[in-house]
């Protein structure tokens, strides 16, 4: 177990780390204290009197226990308090939570696992989650990996945290597109026995890193899947530490590709401009729909037929996100490891910037949400 900072310290000391405990109950607070050890993060226990206003105002969470909730209800409103009930049969305990500007009344052990949660995010510094895009081909060779990685790539050159996740273990690796297959670092068979809680900073220490974005692909070896509940876990990890999140997922939707769809907040179809693609893209979809509302349909063009984008999105009964030309030179940047997206005026780079700047919001000026 971790050793808590008590109120022995000096209260103009250093922040904590993690929650804020007040309360003089001894069982109540060896339990708080084993929950904050399981999260990895030291609290500031405070038994006795009420804490200094810059200790309350400071910490990331702050666990007051119901018999100290009246003494703590005048240190001011804040985001974070949870009341810890001692007492089932109390009914006032409702109403102190309300003196205190309590978020939640809780009680163990009945709200262990949620409270564990809201622990291990407060000690990760947890923020709005990450937008989540997962880019599909509509048929084989359609380019979905290109534009996942050129996604990626556009989005770390702009300042944004990011975090590329390759989930098709057929399709040659993603480090291999982005010119890292010898780079150093966790990749999928390492983390498919990955249950519960990932914390998602160790996870992106943990991975390459490529072109100022971290990314999670397949080794060279036979694994060729991952359980969903890896995916799930490792999924959410990522989508904790905020930024964007791009997924390259399989036209078949595997158990492990379901799992990354549900938490996906869009999806871009990539078809190109012809009439068969167009018939296989719409299988994919109805697959695709079952699981994520959002998805658009990106349209390789020209066509041999002279097919249009918005023709081929009504057809799917897509929302089209946008028309995507070929890119001279392409192959060849890939052959001599630099990837897609890493010239910045072409048309690679230009859709994905247009995507980018309607769907996430710009980088901080002091910082906020870069790696």
């Amino acid at each position: 177990m971790s050793t808590p900072t008590t109120d022995r310290h000096q209260a103009d000391g250093p922040a904590p780390s993690g929650p804020l405990i007040v309360t003089e109950n001894e069982a109540l607070a060896e339990n708080l204290l084993r929950l904050c050890a399981a999260a990895g993060t030291d609290p500031h226990l405070l038994c006795g009197a009420p804490p200094p206003r810059a200790l309350w105002e400071s910490a990331p969470l702050v666990l007051v226990g119901d018999d100290q909730a009246e003494r703590c209800a005048g240190l001011g409103r804040r985001a974070g308090i949870l009341l810890l009930g001692l007492d089932l049969d109390d009914c006032e305990v409702w109403v102190r939570a309300v003196q205190l500007g309590a978020e939640h009344v809780l009680f163990l052990p009945d709200a262990q696992a949620w409270l564990l949660d809201r622990i291990a995010d407060a000690a990760e510094g947890v923020g709005p989650p990450a937008l989540t895009v997962a880019v599909l081909g509509g048929r084989g060779g359609a380019g979905a990996s290109t534009l996942a990685c050129a996604l990626a790539i556009t989005a770390a050159r702009t300042g944004h945290r990011t975090m590329l996740i390759d989930a098709d273990p057929l399709g040659g690796g993603l480090d291999v597109l982005l010119g890292g297959e010898g780079t150093g670092g966790l990749r999928w068979p390492d983390l498919a026995g990955s249950r519960g809680r990932v914390n998602g900073t160790e996870l992106a220490k943990a991975l390459p890193e490529l072109h100022h974005l971290t990314a999670l692909s397949w080794d060279r070896g036979d694994t060729l899947a991952v359980p969903p509940e890896a995916m799930r876990s490792v999924l959410a990890a990522a989508r904790r530490r905020g930024g964007l999140v791009v997924l390259d997922l399989p036209r078949h939707i595997d158990p492990a590709a379901g799992q990354a769809l549900e938490q996906a907040d869009t999806g871009l179809l990539v078809v190109p401009a012809e009439l068969r693609a167009m018939a296989a893209a719409d299988r994919v979809a109805s697959a695709a729909r079952m699981r994520l509302s959002d998805l658009r349909a990106v349209v390789r063009v020209p066509g041999p037929a002279g097919l249009a984008g918005p023709e081929i999105a009504r057809g799917l009964g897509l929302r089209l996100a946008g028309e995507l030309p070929q890119e001279p030179g392409l192959g060849t940047d890939v052959e001599r490891g630099a990837p897609p997206g890493i010239r910045e005026k072409g048309p690679l780079a230009r859709f994905c910037s247009g995507f980018l700047a309607e769907a996430m919001p710009p980088v901080l000026a002091d910082g906020g949400g870069v790696l």
